[in-house]
């Protein structure tokens, strides 16, 4: 069985691809604020990263715990919590497993399809595209044998980490014949899959044409939430503000009564009368992440 694809001007690929999505890292680029919301459920443009991954996944015909299973770890409730039935949860015990653990833990589930792996902190916005459609290319007529990277030029492409002189940007595609050995320990894809593939000349990277940012760091972060809002900023409309927000991201709930400039308010943070932000993330009351490049 093939998966459906919902749109025109893209073959199915031959075999039946489920997807993973990378949820159980602890984001530790991100700290503090990930010492209060796992790094899969901080929101861009107000909406969670996890989210995102999930409708980008429905938007190729996705959904559902029988084709989309979603790994979690540290603080591993909030994300089951927020998953709910949509997907299959897998829930590592211990230390995450990384991303190549992540997926050989979910073998029996896996059970012979090939799996479109996403990593929960990838945010990608194509203007001419709605996601899923963004990055269809991914499966268009796959034969289920080679691993294809969705991929970006590099800067620099003899840069390490780099895959034919591009950068990866969140999302992989992998054949079971690759999968069914992987053991439910740590590891990571990059050598125990992506690197083998290339030197066996089984790799391709399918180049993506919009906006990537893997939201690792507090710039990038911030970078990403900038671009989801627009130049005009986006404000909850739950969100309370009698000062000034200019450019900024202010979530459900949000008090702001001082000046916000370029940052994000988290979904119940506040900001003081005579607080001036400036390229920062709010979280809660009494935190301020500086974000500026």
């Amino acid at each position: 069985m093939s998966t459906p694809v919902p749109y025109a001007g893209v073959a199915a690929p031959a075999v039946e691809v489920c997807a993973v999505v990378l949820a159980a890292g602890e984001g530790t680029r991100l700290r503090p604020l990930t010492e209060r919301v796992p790094k899969a459920l901080c929101p861009v443009g107000n909406v969670p990263l996890l989210d995102r991954a999930l409708a980008r996944l429905a938007g190729l015909g996705l959904t559902g715990p029988r084709r989309v299973a979603v790994n979690a770890c540290y603080l591993g409730d909030q994300v089951i919590a927020r998953v709910g039935g949509r997907a299959h949860l897998s829930v590592e015990p211990g230390a995450p497993l990384g991303t190549a653990g992540g997926v050989g833990r979910l073998r029996d589930w896996i059970d012979g399809r090939g799996v479109l792996v996403g990593n929960a902190d990838a945010y990608l916005a194509d203007p001419q595209a709605p996601p899923g459609e963004d990055i269809a290319a991914l499966l268009d007529g796959w034969d289920g044998h080679g691993v294809r990277l969705l991929g970006r030029p590099a800067g620099d492409p003899d840069a390490p980490g780099t895959f034919g002189g591009h950068d990866f940007v969140g999302f992989s595609l992998l054949p079971w014949r690759l999968v069914r050995d992987l053991p439910a320990t740590f590891g990571d894809l990059v050598r125990a899959v992506w690197r083998p593939a290339e030197a066996a000349g089984e790799l391709t990277v399918v180049p993506y044409r919009g906006t990537f940012y893997d939201t690792g760091t507090p710039a990038d972060y911030l970078a990403a939430n900038l671009h989801a809002a627009g130049p005009d900023g986006l404000v909850d409309p739950t969100a309370t503000v009698t000062g000034r927000v200019t450019g900024s991201v202010v979530g459900a709930g949000a008090v702001v009564h001082g000046d916000v400039d370029r940052s994000v308010v988290w979904p119940g943070a506040r900001v003081a009368a005579g607080e001036r932000l400036r390229e920062v993330i709010r979280a809660g009351d009494d935190l301020t992440v500086p974000a500026a490049r």
